[in-house]
């Protein structure tokens, strides 16, 4: 035995993971392992005001970094509290480690007392119970090692009274690094390459879609060379938004979110060539996207079914940067392609064309939402970091161009409002540099307003612009389209300007596009936090939502 107690040895193997920053909200079952961490030399510690917006920080962190989020709760109801956020990482894929603790081993009765592995496990999260002093160094081990290699998030529950009991002498803690393998890139299969490079030579309309495994395997340049060699046209998923938006014959996101020459383009395609990209429901709009085309898929883990449909006709198992390269060298000096879709006209379109042509009437002092975005696109600086909620806001954001899609961050996967803030915070606390701004609704960020403290108490710097309609903006369009009452779902404007002043920030109300870049050279100006309460219209209705409006929700 040692005179180390368990809890202190346990946070001197998460500093020997590589953990330089945490977030936290502390009560018994986590208060001592949290300060343990906070007083190791390198470590920072965040404290959260919710639980839940600990975990999102966490998932933010780790979006900014590449590196595994942690995060630490106490047990029962505090650790009840991240259902949501343990959901959203195992749907999302996000390598997230939390500590929790769990009720006293030796207390006859607890309060707080409840089983949470099988909770834990419901969500998609591998829960590890850590009850036996001898395997701790194994616990935390086994969870950066799942965390890491199987991308997935991971809680570490150990009872309260156990933390205080003297650590076994283990030895020295050896970190998940040492276990983890060294994995090859998958090569492609020549017969496949040359399969789906007579494909693309043959198709008159044929798409490229780039997911986020092109910027993973460093593809982004060898992928225009294909989409140039072979004529076709370019789109990317959401999560990588703007990567080839220099490109004139980049249509933009595919999906939901797609303009109207996309949705063209993607009607005529008899060919897509999905490299590094999942194809989810959203990408391809429940199958409305390319309901014409021949579908191919190039992916180092490729699935015949995602979201209950069909994926793709046929597979190409590698490396995104390793395929393309092969397909390229495939191609060598062969004549020109078949491809016709390349046009001035088509270019000239992509150029000009508003992303959503719809004609609203807006009253005087409240904005147009699309207007808003056309300006906010011109005046911020296109090197910051963008964090966009969830709900119907979500859309306006997307339509900005020539962002780096490695600094855009979303948290969408179990489509839950009141996250982004948190997740904003994370990445703020990774960047340290000012620049990250969070696109958000009013109803979502006022889920989770208390955590304008943790910003003020941190000192970190970070814009919010909030899109307030006063309403929850997806129900409210619902509500109308069913012929139902809407006041439910209305609950007028809350002055988040006079909010933030209260929590110690910078706040301003817009109700004026003509303010926003004067706003944005003081906000640059300073070092504090701001917050921008900018009051748009509910009768803007996005593209995505007028045609689930159309077909009923849920059924595209």
């Amino acid at each position: 035995m040692s005179d180390m107690p368990i809890y202190e040895a346990l946070a001197h193997a998460f500093q020997a993971e590589g953990v330089e920053i945490f977030f936290t909200l502390m009560g018994d079952g986590n208060m001592h392992w949290s300060t343990a961490m906070r007083n190791l030399a390198g470590v920072e510690m965040i404290h959260a005001r919710h639980e839940h917006c600990a975990c999102t920080m966490a998932m933010g962190y780790t979006s900014a970094t590449n590196e595994v989020g942690v995060a630490s709760v106490t047990c029962g109801p505090g650790f009840t509290q991240i259902m949501t956020a343990l959901t959203t990482a195992a749907r999302g894929r996000i390598p997230l480690v939390v500590f929790a603790g769990e009720v006293p081993m030796n207390a006859k009765w607890y309060v707080q007392t409840i089983d949470q592995a099988p909770i834990a496990v419901a969500t998609g999260t591998h829960y590890i119970a850590g009850h036996a002093p001898r395997r701790m160094h194994q616990y935390v081990r086994e969870a950066f090692y799942i965390a890491r290699h199987e991308r997935r998030p991971v809680v570490v529950g150990v009872p309260y009274d156990l933390q205080k009991q003297p650590m076994p002498d283990l030895g020295p803690y050896e970190p998940s690094s040492t276990i983890i393998p060294t994995l090859t890139p998958a090569l492609p299969n020549s017969a496949d390459v040359d399969e789906f490079v007579e494909k693309l030579v043959a198709a008159e309309c044929p798409v490229i879609l780039a997911g986020r495994g092109v910027v993973r395997s460093g593809a982004r340049q060898i992928v225009e060379q294909l989409a140039e060699r072979t004529g076709a046209v370019l789109m990317t998923t959401l999560q990588v938004r703007g990567l080839y938006d220099d490109n004139p014959y980049c249509l933009g996101i595919s999906g939901g979110y797609a303009r109207p020459i996309a949705r063209e383009v993607g009607t005529a395609a008899d060919l897509v060539v999905a490299i590094g990209a999942s194809m989810t429901y959203y990408t391809v709009d429940g199958g409305g996207m390319f309901p014409n085309a021949e579908v191919l898929q190039v992916d180092a883990e490729p699935q015949g079914l995602r979201h209950g449909a069909k994926v793709a006709d046929r597979f190409l198992r590698a490396d995104a940067k390793l395929a393309v390269e092969a397909m390229l060298e495939r191609l060598g000096h062969r004549p020109n392609t078949n491809a016709r879709v390349r046009t001035p006209e088509l270019a000239r379109r992509m150029r000009e064309e508003p992303a959503d042509m719809s004609v609203y009437e807006i009253p005087a002092g409240i904005l147009d939402p699309r207007a808003v975005t056309e300006e906010l696109d011109r005046v911020l600086a296109k090197d910051y970091d963008t964090v966009c909620g969830s709900g119907h806001q979500s859309y306006f954001h997307s339509i900005m161009r020539g962002w780096d899609p490695e600094r855009y961050h979303q948290m969408r996967d179990f489509g839950a409002i009141g996250n982004s803030i948190g997740y904003a915070i994370g990445v703020a606390a990774a960047r340290k540099n000012g620049k990250v701004v969070l696109f958000e609704g009013d109803g979502s960020l006022i889920m989770h307003i208390q955590e304008l403290e943790t910003i003020r108490r941190h000192g970190l710097k970070l814009l919010i612009c909030i899109m307030n309609d006063g309403a929850y903006g997806s129900e409210i369009h619902k509500f109308r389209q069913e012929g139902m009452d809407d006041s439910a779902a209305i609950f007028g404007r809350p002055d988040f300007a006079a909010i933030a002043r209260g929590f110690g920030l910078r706040g301003a109300t817009v109700t004026d596009v003509g303010q926003l870049g004067e706003l944005f050279e003081n906000y640059q100006a300073q070092d504090t936090a701001e917050v921008w309460d900018i009051h748009i219209s509910d009768q803007v209705i996005t593209p995505r939502m007028r045609k689930q409006l159309r077909v009923g929700h849920g059924v595209i």
